[in-house]
């Protein structure tokens, strides 16, 4: 492993994050901060929890502490508020003594936040944390001053594309100096990302890291489920095993997470939700309690899936097979960061069967298939269509075997 001490960077640096106990750079960090620091473009692949954030922000921040700043140099760009509000902290952490300030602009604020965010905008920090929605709002009334930016990063651009950020990305950078150095961080990389960066970025370097790939720390189950075996059994799971302090379950749905708390709460285990209907001061609060462990169970939508970092998750449970493939990996990496270890268990219910094996073949790892105890009732079978893999109950072997025409109901299903 490659020490921060011999990566050139600021001295001050190297001991404001040493008192974070940063020693040695991940995969990530080693390859990406020569890079930036050298001026390149880079588009970088590398999956949550790879320590991608340190990555970027510790070669701008040296950069910013050799030059003269004027007004706002760096704008970083993310999909969520929870992101943004994560990265400020870990600017604050990381150039504590520097004098380097930053802020995090989102949405979901009171009048007074906005007011803030406009005098900061007029006036000048030198690193601004922003969400698209809000952040062109601002630009929209026309006293955000860009001109001084050098530094553009896009942070999980392909979240930010898949939840329809394309033309509010291309409408903030048009207010950019175009002489300028821009940073893409991304935790896949379909055509769409790769004909992105060709837009936004000059000659880049290229880095790909542990693509799809979830840490080897994780124990990953799945049970096969009928949807109204599922609310039992995560009270049998996680009944009695006071080990499983800090939980996660995604659900697919907002609604789903209300009747989730509800049914966890009228059998007294300490749940709470979280969403995007969750005004953000409430949302904050939420997160704090269970990195505070005073709430054992949290569950959410994928809102939090990426940009929140909390340190000793045990358990998270996927209520629903999410239908990409790539966001199995981020929720599941909620657990076992830092080299720890955690559990991850799936439900799959009669129509998830063929969504779940697109995961096992972008991870290439066969999941161990359960059925629910003896006191819940036996789940579906497993079985694949249409030529697929088959199997029944909790085999590891899958045979397969054509059928001709398919399963007609579900090759409908998924046309």
């Amino acid at each position: 492993m490659t020490r921060f001490s011999e990566l050139g960077l600021n001295e001050d640096l190297l001991t404001s994050i040493s008192y974070l106990g940063f020693e040695e750079a991940t995969p990530i960090q080693e390859e990406a901060i020569p890079l930036i620091m050298e001026g390149n473009d880079i588009i970088a692949c590398a999956q949550t929890g790879t320590g991608k954030t340190g990555a970027f922000l510790l070669p701008i921040i040296h950069r910013l502490m050799s030059e003269e700043r004027d007004g706002i140099s760096t704008l970083i760009v993310v999909p969520t508020r929870e992101l943004a509000i994560q990265i400020d902290q870990q600017i604050e952490g990381m150039s504590y003594g520097t004098g380097i300030s930053s802020i995090a602009i989102y949405g979901g604020g009171k009048g007074v936040d906005w007011q803030q965010e406009k005098e900061v905008l007029k006036h000048g920090s030198d690193i601004v944390v922003a969400t698209p929605g809000k952040l062109i709002s601002h630009l929209n009334l026309g006293y955000v001053d860009f001109s001084h930016v050098k530094y553009l990063i896009l942070d999980e651009a392909d979240r930010m594309l898949d939840i329809g950020f394309h033309e509010d990305m291309v409408k903030i950078i048009s207010f950019l100096p175009k002489e300028r150095q821009s940073l893409m961080f991304s935790a896949t990389m379909p055509s769409k990302i790769k004909s992105f960066a060709k837009e936004i970025l000059s000659n880049p370097k290229e880095i790909s890291i542990a693509i799809s790939k979830p840490a080897e720390g994780i124990m990953q189950i799945a049970y096969l489920t009928y949807d109204q075996q599922k609310l039992g059994l995560i009270q049998s799971l996680i009944t009695g095993k006071k080990e499983l302090s800090s939980i996660i379950i995604f659900s697919s749905t907002k609604k789903q997470v209300g009747e989730i708390v509800r049914a966890l709460k009228r059998k007294d285990i300490n749940a709470h939700g979280i969403s995007s209907d969750l005004e953000q001061s409430d949302r904050e609060n939420v997160i704090k309690k269970f990195r505070a462990q005073k709430i054992r169970v949290l569950v959410a939508t994928d809102v939090i899936s990426r940009g929140i970092d909390i340190a000793n998750i045990n358990l998270v449970i996927n209520y629903n097979v999410p239908k990409d493939a790539e966001d199995y990996v981020h929720r599941i990496g909620r657990t076992a960061r830092a080299d720890t270890t955690g559990i991850a268990i799936t439900f799959i219910n009669e129509d998830d069967m063929y969504s779940f094996q697109k995961i096992e073949k972008l991870i290439e790892k066969e999941i161990m298939k359960l059925h629910p105890p003896a006191e819940i009732g036996k789940g579906p079978d497993w079985k694949v269509s249409k030529g697929r893999s088959r199997g029944r109950g909790n085999q590891r072997t899958f045979h397969k075997k054509r059928r001709k025409g398919g399963n007609r109901r579900n090759s409908n299903r998924r046309k």
